[in-house]
């Protein structure tokens, strides 16, 4: 009886906590990454990249709240198949930079799109990365368990936003190698499945190419989690 008074109380606050949370609005200015995480939020990563071609370095940064929450995910579709995880809420801000006053300005806010840490399986944590490239921006994620899964989604500045102009989702098998690979190009609208084996990549893989119809460009500021747009018919990313 004890225990159990005990448990309820170490969860009761938790839960009360976890109905109260709110995800904070970033500052819509700052000077660099150390001045824009609020009260209880971390900077987990910073990368800098000029993302709109002006010759400056623009910023990407990931933030982590300090603390577990109750936090309701999607799993497939957005808005019936959710999915209520204890874990610590995670933030994607994307700054420009001002050419004349060279301070950074908030241009996105993305509270679902980075995976949580507890959201990778056996592998751990299934962010990898965050990188400004040839003025585009790239996240990359991956877990799994025997089953492995790698995501890579590649963005461009485009009309005030960032626009999704590639991506790339295998999903293998590491005992066996089985593999499929699709390979999005929605500036083309094309997507390329790669199906076989992944030790032997490129050799006697299948490759069959489908058009992507979609409406209009998906915006990194619309973004949900992974795996919750359903481009093609069973066919998520």
């Amino acid at each position: 009886m004890r225990l159990l008074v005990f448990l309820t109380l170490l969860l009761f606050p938790s839960f009360v906590f976890s109905q109260d949370f709110r995800f904070p609005k970033l500052p819509e200015y700052a000077s660099g990454y150390e001045k824009i995480a609020p009260k209880n939020w971390n900077v987990i990563d910073t990368v800098y990249g000029d993302l709109n071609k002006d010759n400056n370095a623009d910023m990407a940064v990931v933030l982590e709240y300090d603390s577990f929450i109750s936090e309701n995910r999607a799993y497939g579709h957005n808005d019936i198949e959710l999915i209520t995880e204890y874990q610590k809420p995670r933030i994607l801000a994307v700054y420009l930079r001002d050419k004349l006053s060279q301070k950074l300005h908030l241009v996105v806010q993305n509270n679902s799109f980075v995976l949580r840490a507890k959201e990778g399986g056996i592998m751990g944590d299934p962010f990898r990365r965050i990188e400004i490239d040839d003025n585009t921006l790239i996240l990359a994620f991956e877990g799994g368990n025997e089953w492995r899964w790698k995501l890579n989604y590649t963005f461009k500045y485009q009309n005030k936003d960032l626009i999704l102009t590639n991506a790339n989702s295998i999903y293998y098998n590491v005992i066996s190698g089985e593999m499929t690979d699709h390979i999005y190009d929605f500036l083309d609208r094309k997507l390329t499945l790669v199906s076989g084996n992944i030790f032997s990549r490129n050799i006697k893989n299948k490759v069959d190419e489908e058009t992507l119809i979609f409406g209009h460009p998906r915006k990194l500021s619309e973004f949900k989690k992974p795996w919750t747009w359903e481009i093609l018919n069973n066919n998520f990313l």
